[in-house]
């Protein structure tokens, strides 16, 4: 959780410091902040100027804002997930290969509990703590930790 509260605060910094102000710039040096609509009568020349009159506003100008900056994490996310994706082998899955193993005669991969194969029907020696237990001992006596 705080690593999720830097990167927000990473993020945030990013939007409203580095890409929005170039973003006003190319926009006749618009500030987003000041965009808003005022409902009903006036006149006002900012937003803190009709909030302190009392003017129900639809404020625009900061969704617009909030809305490069939900586009810009997810656009990072993307890329951050993308590269870790790239780095971990092909066919990799750690789930998998905790749960699963693979039959030693058909190469399949199966339930790491399994005693025998669903594929090809083998049966399968099961390793516990202290022996390996094979057909020959009785299922209804395994206890498989």
């Amino acid at each position: 959780m705080v690593l999720g509260a830097a990167f927000s605060g990473l993020i945030d910094s990013l939007v409203s410091d580095v890409l929005l102000p170039p973003v006003g710039v190319l926009l006749a040096k618009m500030n987003f902040s000041n965009l808003f609509i005022t409902l009903g009568d006036g006149n006002y020349t900012s937003l803190s100027a009709a909030k302190e009159a009392g003017a129900a506003t639809i404020n625009y100008g900061l969704f617009l804002t909030s809305f490069i900056r939900f586009i810009i994490i997810v656009f990072v996310i993307f890329m951050v997930i993308r590269q870790m994706n790239r780095w971990k082998k092909p066919g990799q899955n750690p789930v998998d290969a905790m749960t699963k193993k693979e039959c030693p005669y058909c190469k399949m991969g199966i339930p790491s509990q399994a005693i025998r194969c669903p594929n090809c029907s083998s049966d399968l020696e099961i390793k516990t703590d202290d022996r390996v237990i094979n057909k020959s001992d009785s299922p209804l006596r395994l206890k498989i930790k």
